[in-house]
């Protein structure tokens, strides 16, 4: 018997107990003891005449045998609506939402630069101290790995990043940042807060998981590639697949958009030192001319070599030979940027930018250094959505919020160091809607107007714990 069959059982009894009592106080209305000192509430009340239809005192004898019994428990080792919804009502229960606010809310207020999170992961590990959630720290400095279910096989990794930006805030409300210079202007107070409903949420169903569940909490999102020291230190020991979130300003408050393959762009960026070569005749060597020639060249590697299908960005940003008006500089300085959404011409596009500065400073008999700043953990991979993972996300969204409420969303050019996760388990990313204009909450990340619509507190709390629980169901041993 499943819960909805139960639930129509339950309620036909107790209209038919209802209706008994009702026949029984008419019976003794219309048909009075003759015995005026028992009344007919009284448990030695007995009218000989009152005689019920065959059919009614079998419906009777059903719903009472049916109300000695214990409810059914849920079983979700087949995925049902009623499993999701259940997700969903842990969620929103009573105190849930404001639990949540509270927690994003002291985020917000409190930001911290990467791995300068301490407050934060110290936050963060006494809600899991509260819930008796198990967890390893630190890792990455701040960084905390937390277990949920069997600690057995399958395991699956969901993940949030903890850091804020050097950006002021400009939203003037109850909560606004207490920390000048410093903002959560791209959702990750919202993130962190998110996966710890999500704990909830599995904590309460932990005798359900077929598998473990590892929440990341993960350090230095913005700036010095956290994703990559987390993994560094252990944070995907054991994990099969993981999977993350992001807070979208393009998608209505609670719509959950993703897109199988790329996501979003590798980045990176170079800076190129182009100089005259050492004994040489300085009228003979034009470093301007070197670093202008080799500028133009970098913009054929996308028009003239790139698939126009593949989108590509190759861009100088900044082109310094000096301020001396009455001399040709001895070095010229160019910096820019690179983006790519696969691997493969990511990293052809750092071997070309190489090749033509170096070639083409050779042409003008100078000399031409290229930093591509890896020591300093700035290049990030694209960020590419395994198709498997991506499967699930769609599956688990359109049963949790519907499918009016899921949308398949284009390829963006922001890169995320969540892509470093992707290279080594397969991996699943996606977007949750902040969108709403009454609110204001319509500003792109990295604004210093940026704010969320927290009612998306609670679904994304849901969205994570299902797409776990789910994954672990479907890759049992």
């Amino acid at each position: 018997m499943n819960l909805h069959t139960f639930s129509l059982l339950y309620l036909t009894s107790i209209h038919a107990i209802l209706l008994f009592s009702l026949i029984i106080a008419s019976h003794a209305i219309s048909n009075p003891s003759s015995n005026p000192t028992f009344s007919f509430f009284e448990p030695n009340y007995y009218n000989p005449r009152l005689q019920l239809p065959h059919n009614l005192t079998r419906l009777l004898q059903n719903a009472a045998a049916v109300l000695m019994q214990p409810p059914p428990v849920l079983d979700c080792t087949v995925w049902s609506d009623a499993c999701s919804e259940e997700i969903v009502r842990i969620g929103n229960q009573p105190g849930t939402a404001t639990w949540l606010k509270s927690i994003r809310r002291r985020i917000h207020e409190n930001p911290e630069l990467a791995f300068e999170e301490f407050e934060t992961s110290r936050l963060i590990r006494e809600e899991l101290d509260r819930m008796g959630i198990s967890y390893k720290f630190p890792l990455a400095t701040t960084g905390i790995r937390a277990t949920i279910g069997t600690g057995g096989p399958p395991f699956v990794a969901v993940r949030a990043d903890m850091d804020a930006l050097p950006i002021q805030e400009a939203v003037e409300w109850e909560h606004k940042s207490k920390v000048a210079g410093k903002m959560h202007a791209c959702g990750h107070d919202a993130h962190v807060t998110m996966l710890i409903g999500a704990a909830k949420i599995l904590k309460a169903r932990e005798h359900h998981l077929k598998g473990t569940v590892i929440l990341v909490f993960q350090p230095a999102e913005e700036a010095g590639n956290g994703a990559k020291r987390m993994i560094q230190e252990g944070a995907l020991e054991d994990v099969e697949a993981i999977f993350a979130l992001h807070v979208s300003h393009q998608l209505p408050t609670g719509v959950i958009g993703s897109r199988p393959g790329p996501l979003l762009a590798g980045c990176g960026f170079f800076k190129a030192v182009i100089s005259r070569k050492a004994g040489g005749l300085h009228r003979s060597m034009d470093p301007i001319l070197a670093a202008s020639a080799a500028v133009i060249s970098l913009q054929g590697i996308v028009s003239r070599e790139a698939d126009p299908l593949d989108s590509q960005v190759v861009s100088v940003t900044s082109f310094n030979g000096g301020d001396d008006l009455d001399a040709v500089a001895d070095n010229v300085v160019l910096k820019g940027t690179l983006r790519a959404f696969s691997n493969t011409t990511f990293y052809q596009l750092l071997k070309r930018i190489q090749e033509v500065i170096v070639e083409q400073a050779g042409v003008f008999r100078c000399s031409a250094t290229v930093d591509f700043f890896e020591k300093e953990s700035t290049i990030y991979p694209p960020t590419v959505n395994d198709e498997r993972m991506y499967e699930h996300m769609r599956k688990v969204a359109t049963d949790l919020v519907g499918p009016e409420n899921f949308r398949v969303v284009p390829p963006m050019m922001g890169a995320e160091d969540f892509s470093f996760y992707s290279q080594v388990v397969p991996a699943g990313f996606y977007y949750i809607g902040i969108m709403n204009e009454t609110l204001g909450s319509t500003h792109t990340g990295h604004s210093p107007h940026f704010m969320i619509d927290e009612d998306v507190l609670p679904v994304g709390a849901a969205a994570h714990a299902a797409i776990a629980e789910r994954y672990l169901n479907e890759h049992r041993r």
